[in-house]
């Protein structure tokens, strides 16, 4: 698969999931939906990564998203830097057990709304750069 093509892949399942998204947080499945969320993120990142690496498209095998931004050297401002530490906890905290409970309990509906504000703004400027 060249790097095109990879791109188009994350672009695809990065807007899947933010259609998953959407419709979790509709059924008030908040902590799934942030969860999916990072996916978006992480996804979008990755396609970026696809984009600029046209002889090694493979984005590094992780789910930290400043780390994935570090790794290709993206520019962004201290508030990108803080969103993205933010939406790379619920990774964590959405599949593990031990932080599972503790994360449904923070995700009110007002957090979640949020949040995914966050989450879209994120996605605006990502696809901005592919």
């Amino acid at each position: 698969m060249n790097n095109i093509d990879l791109m188009n892949y994350w672009i695809e399942s990065s807007d899947k999931d933010y259609e998953v998204m959407l419709d979790l947080q509709k059924s008030k499945r908040n902590s799934y939906a942030l969860f999916f969320g990072h996916l978006v993120i992480e996804k979008l990142l990755k396609a970026v990564y696809a984009k600029n690496n046209k002889n090694a498209p493979h984005a590094p095998k992780s789910h930290d998203l400043d780390y994935l931004a570090e790794k290709m050297n993206l520019e962004r401002t201290e508030h990108q830097n803080d969103l993205l530490e933010i939406i790379s906890h619920f990774n964590l905290e959405a599949r593990y057990d031990d932080y599972k409970k503790t994360f449904e309990n923070k995700c009110t509906d007002e957090y979640t709304e949020n949040q995914i504000k966050n989450i879209e703004e994120v996605r605006t400027w990502l696809k901005t750069l592919l």
